[in-house]
């Protein structure tokens, strides 16, 4: 997979987890008409925020351009 920078990589977990725990909390005590879809909605963006942070933690160093290419 193609090397991401580490710091939009944080904004996204970050921005996932978040809108995952709020969707569960709302659908769970706030909104009343669809509680199940927004509970539903919020599991998916913390398993996409958990897939992300897995992406941040698994990822190596920049990988490093050959001189090769360049000169080309």
């Amino acid at each position: 997979m193609k090397w991401i920078p580490p710091k939009k990589l944080k904004v996204l977990t970050i921005l996932f987890l978040g809108t995952g725990m709020w969707g569960i909390i709302a659908g769970m005590l706030l909104i009343k008409p669809m509680p199940l879809i927004l509970v539903l909605f919020g599991v998916i963006n913390l398993c996409i925020g958990g897939f992300i942070g897995y992406r941040y933690f698994m990822q190596g160093p920049k990988p490093e351009r050959s001189s090769d290419k360049r000169k080309k």
